[in-house]
Protein backbone atom coordinates (compact mmCIF):
# COMPACT_ATOMS: atom_id res chain seq x y z
CA UNK A 1 0.00 0.00 0.00
CA UNK A 2 0.46 3.39 -0.31
CA UNK A 3 -0.61 6.19 1.35
CA UNK A 4 0.17 9.62 0.52
CA UNK A 5 -0.79 11.72 4.20
CA UNK A 6 -1.76 15.30 4.13
CA UNK A 7 -2.24 17.44 7.01
CA UNK A 8 -5.11 19.87 6.36
CA UNK A 9 -7.31 22.58 8.31
CA UNK A 10 -10.08 21.01 5.91
CA UNK A 11 -10.58 18.61 3.06
CA UNK A 12 -13.73 17.00 1.02
CA UNK A 13 -14.71 14.97 -1.70
CA UNK A 14 -17.48 15.62 -4.46
CA UNK A 15 -18.94 12.87 -6.31
CA UNK A 16 -21.02 13.95 -8.90
CA UNK A 17 -21.69 17.59 -7.99
CA UNK A 18 -22.33 16.19 -3.82
CA UNK A 19 -20.23 16.04 -1.22
CA UNK A 20 -19.91 12.33 0.03
CA UNK A 21 -17.28 13.01 2.36
CA UNK A 22 -15.95 15.71 4.42
CA UNK A 23 -13.73 17.01 7.64
CA UNK A 24 -12.49 19.91 9.11
CA UNK A 25 -8.63 19.65 11.20
CA UNK A 26 -7.35 16.34 10.73
CA UNK A 27 -6.00 14.44 7.56
CA UNK A 28 -6.77 13.38 3.69
CA UNK A 29 -5.17 10.18 3.08
CA UNK A 30 -4.89 8.90 -0.75
CA UNK A 31 -4.39 5.25 -0.87
CA UNK A 32 -3.53 3.34 -3.31
CA UNK A 33 -3.26 -0.45 -3.03
CA UNK A 34 -1.61 -3.46 -4.56
CA UNK A 35 -1.60 -7.17 -5.17
CA UNK A 36 0.42 -8.10 -2.74
CA UNK A 37 -0.78 -6.40 0.12
CA UNK A 38 -1.71 -8.02 3.30
CA UNK A 39 -3.51 -7.80 6.71
CA UNK A 40 -0.28 -7.00 8.10
CA UNK A 41 -0.09 -3.85 5.96
CA UNK A 42 -3.16 -3.06 6.92
CA UNK A 43 -2.50 -3.19 10.30
CA UNK A 44 1.01 -1.37 10.29
CA UNK A 45 -0.50 1.50 8.22
CA UNK A 46 -3.49 2.35 9.76
CA UNK A 47 -1.49 2.66 13.04
CA UNK A 48 1.25 4.72 11.50
CA UNK A 49 -1.19 7.14 10.35
CA UNK A 50 -3.31 7.42 13.78
CA UNK A 51 -0.07 8.00 15.60
CA UNK A 52 2.19 10.05 13.22
CA UNK A 53 2.83 13.36 15.03
CA UNK A 54 2.65 15.82 12.78
CA UNK A 55 0.48 18.22 14.24
CA UNK A 56 2.06 20.93 16.29
CA UNK A 57 2.19 20.88 19.87
CA UNK A 58 1.84 23.92 22.45
CA UNK A 59 5.39 24.77 21.65
CA UNK A 60 4.64 24.97 18.11
CA UNK A 61 6.35 21.46 17.45
CA UNK A 62 4.93 18.47 15.27
CA UNK A 63 4.68 16.41 18.11
CA UNK A 64 1.00 15.63 18.02
CA UNK A 65 -0.92 12.79 16.22
CA UNK A 66 -4.14 13.00 14.68
CA UNK A 67 -5.46 10.66 17.25
CA UNK A 68 -3.91 13.16 20.28
CA UNK A 69 -5.74 16.05 18.74
CA UNK A 70 -9.10 14.66 18.13
CA UNK A 71 -8.83 15.07 14.24
CA UNK A 72 -10.74 13.48 11.62
CA UNK A 73 -9.23 11.11 8.72
CA UNK A 74 -10.88 11.33 5.09
CA UNK A 75 -10.01 7.99 3.08
CA UNK A 76 -9.50 8.30 -0.52
CA UNK A 77 -8.56 5.59 -2.80
CA UNK A 78 -6.02 6.30 -5.92
CA UNK A 79 -4.85 3.47 -7.81
CA UNK A 80 -2.65 5.78 -9.74
CA UNK A 81 -0.47 6.11 -6.69
CA UNK A 82 0.93 3.15 -7.92
CA UNK A 83 1.71 4.32 -11.28
CA UNK A 84 5.08 3.63 -13.03
CA UNK A 85 6.79 5.99 -15.66
CA UNK A 86 9.77 4.01 -16.32
CA UNK A 87 9.10 3.54 -19.77
CA UNK A 88 7.76 6.20 -21.93
CA UNK A 89 5.04 9.03 -21.19
CA UNK A 90 1.87 7.10 -20.41
CA UNK A 91 2.00 5.48 -16.88
CA UNK A 92 1.28 2.06 -16.34
CA UNK A 93 -1.28 0.63 -13.43
CA UNK A 94 0.17 -2.91 -13.88
CA UNK A 95 0.97 -2.80 -9.89
CA UNK A 96 -2.26 -1.21 -9.16
CA UNK A 97 -5.00 -4.04 -7.27
CA UNK A 98 -8.02 -4.77 -9.37
CA UNK A 99 -11.25 -4.30 -7.60
CA UNK A 100 -12.07 -7.89 -6.70
CA UNK A 101 -8.64 -7.81 -4.78
CA UNK A 102 -8.53 -4.02 -4.16
CA UNK A 103 -12.24 -3.46 -2.79
CA UNK A 104 -12.30 -6.22 0.45
CA UNK A 105 -8.52 -4.79 1.72
CA UNK A 106 -9.93 -1.11 0.75
CA UNK A 107 -13.08 -1.94 3.04
CA UNK A 108 -11.41 -3.65 5.85
CA UNK A 109 -8.70 -0.69 6.37
CA UNK A 110 -11.52 1.65 6.85
CA UNK A 111 -12.74 -0.68 9.52
CA UNK A 112 -9.06 -0.58 11.40
CA UNK A 113 -8.30 2.64 10.91
CA UNK A 114 -11.90 3.61 12.28
CA UNK A 115 -10.64 1.27 15.26
CA UNK A 116 -7.03 3.33 15.85
CA UNK A 117 -8.70 6.44 15.70
CA UNK A 118 -11.27 5.75 17.70
CA UNK A 119 -14.01 7.20 15.34
CA UNK A 120 -15.81 7.20 11.96
CA UNK A 121 -13.45 7.69 9.20
CA UNK A 122 -15.32 9.63 6.16
CA UNK A 123 -14.15 8.40 2.43
CA UNK A 124 -14.57 8.98 -0.80
CA UNK A 125 -16.10 6.03 -3.05
CA UNK A 126 -14.02 3.11 -4.65
CA UNK A 127 -13.74 4.00 -8.26
CA UNK A 128 -16.00 6.69 -8.56
CA UNK A 129 -14.51 9.83 -10.77
CA UNK A 130 -14.06 11.98 -7.69
CA UNK A 131 -12.96 15.81 -6.77
CA UNK A 132 -11.58 16.29 -3.83
CA UNK A 133 -10.75 19.13 -2.20
CA UNK A 134 -8.29 20.28 0.80
CA UNK A 135 -6.63 22.59 2.46
CA UNK A 136 -3.07 21.68 3.15
CA UNK A 137 -1.75 23.39 6.67
CA UNK A 138 1.88 23.60 6.54
CA UNK A 139 1.98 22.21 3.64
CA UNK A 140 2.37 19.34 5.07
CA UNK A 141 2.51 15.84 3.03
CA UNK A 142 4.30 12.11 3.70
CA UNK A 143 4.18 9.56 1.49
CA UNK A 144 4.32 5.99 3.52
CA UNK A 145 4.62 2.89 1.21
CA UNK A 146 4.09 -0.52 3.28
CA UNK A 147 7.05 -2.19 1.67
CA UNK A 148 9.63 0.06 2.76
CA UNK A 149 8.32 -0.70 6.85
CA UNK A 150 12.61 -1.21 7.96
Amino acid sequence: MIAVIQRVTSASVEIEKVIHGSIQQGLLVLLGIEDADTEEDIEWLASKIVNLRIFNDDAGVMNVSVKDTGGDILLVSQFTLHASTKKGNRPSYIKAAKPDIAIPIYERFISVLAEALGKPIQTGKFGADMKVSLFNDGPVTIIIDTKNKV
